[in-house]
C-alpha cells in the first residue's frame, strides 16, 4: 500500500498552487464545510490529540488546535510541511503542533495504536493504492469509541455533473459513469472517485460504525456568474450546509464526507 508516487511528486513541487486553491471560494468552501461538520462531532474533553494525515497547508489542523487539541501534521511534501508550519506560528499555535514528515500509509509503523481523539483524512484515499488498508490502519490508532474519523472524498456523481455542466464535456461524463478514475483538476493526472456506498463498505470493513455523511460543495459550483462568490460567501456557504445534510442533495456533491468511529462495545450481559 503506498501513496501514487505521480500524485506524491505533484504535491511537493507545487505546494504553492494548492496554496493558492485554498484562497479561490471554491477551496475555502470545501474547507469551511468540512470543518463545520467535523467540528459538530470533535471531542469535548480537552486537551486532546489529532492527527492530520496528508495535512497539506495545515488550514484545517490550525483550527483544530486553535480550540485547545494538540495536533500531529503528517505529509510526505517538504513543501507543504513548510507552508504548514508557517500556519501554525502565525496562528500563535506552533507550541500545539508537531509534523513530522512521511506517507500516510506509514502511520501502522509510525504511531502507537489508540494515540489519537480524531483523525483527519481529507482528499487523501483518492491518491492512495488501497484505501480500505488506510482505512484499516486508521482505526487502529483511534483511541476508542469516542474518537472520531473525518474522511472528505471526490464523490463520482458529483464529477459526472461537473464534467457535464461546468465543461460541457458529455464523452467524459458518460465515461465517468462507468469508471472510478477521474482527472484531478489542479494538477492533473488520475485520481480516484468514490461513492457513498464503496466508501461506506470500506468504513465498515475496517470495523467502524459511520456517525454521519454529508455533502460538501453541492451547488456551488454550478452559480450563474452573476452572482458574486465573495460577495455571497456566507449566504452560500449556509445553503451548502442546509443542502449537505440531506440525502437527495448529497448523492450529487463534488465531495462525500463521512464521519466515523468505533462502535461502542457491546455491555456484558450477566449469565
Amino acid at each position: 500500500m503506498k501513496i501514487n508516487a505521480q500524485a506524491d511528486n505533484r504535491f511537493d513541487a507545487e505546494a504553492g498552487k494548492y496554496a493558492a486553491y485554498l484562497e479561490t471560494p471554491e477551496g475555502r468552501l470545501r474547507l469551511d464545510l468540512a470543518f463545520a461538520n467535523l467540528q459538530e462531532f470533535l471531542p469535548s474533553r480537552h486537551p486532546f490529540s489529532a492527527l492530520d494525515l496528508g495535512c497539506g497547508t495545515g488550514a484545517a489542523a490550525v483550527r483544530i488546535a486553535q480550540s485547545g487539541a494538540h495536533v500531529t501534521l503528517l505529509d510526505s511534501s517538504s513543501e507543504m510541511l513548510e507552508l504548514a508550519r508557517r500556519a501554525a506560528l502565525n496562528a500563535g499555535v506552533g507550541d500545539r503542533v508537531t509534523f513530522k514528515q512521511g506517507d500516510a500509509t506509514q502511520i501502522a509503523t509510525l504511531f502507537d495504536g489508540r494515540s489519537f481523539d480524531a483523525v483527519l483524512c481529507h482528499n487523501v484515499l483518492e491518491f492512495v493504492d488501497d484505501p480500505a488498508a488506510l482505512l484499516c490502519d486508521i482505526a487502529r490508532v483511534l483511541r476508542d469509541p469516542s474518537a472520531i474519523l473525518s474522511v472528505l472524498v471526490r464523490n463520482q456523481a458529483g464529477e459526472v455533473l461537473k464534467l457535464a455542466l461546468q465543461t460541457g464535456d458529455l464523452d467524459a461524463a458518460e465515461a465517468t459513469l462507468n469508471t472510478e478514475w477521474g482527472r484531478e483538476s489542479l494538477y492533473g493526472g488520475k485520481v480516484r472517485l468514490f461513492t457513498s456506498e464503496s466508501l461506506e463498505s470500506m468504513v465498515k470493513k475496517a470495523s467502524l460504525t459511520t456517525a454521519a455523511c454529508q455533502g460538501v460543495r453541492i451547488v456551488a459550483d454550478y452559480l450563474p456568474a452573476q452572482i458574486s462568490r465573495t460577495a455571497e460567501y456566507e449566504r452560500i456557504f449556509t445553503l451548502e450546509r442546509k443542502l449537505g445534510k440531506r440525502p437527495e442533495f448529497i448523492a450529487v456533491a463534488r465531495y462525500i464526507h463521512f464521519l466515523a468511529r468505533h462502535k461502542e462495545p457491546r455491555p456484558e450481559v450477566d449469565q
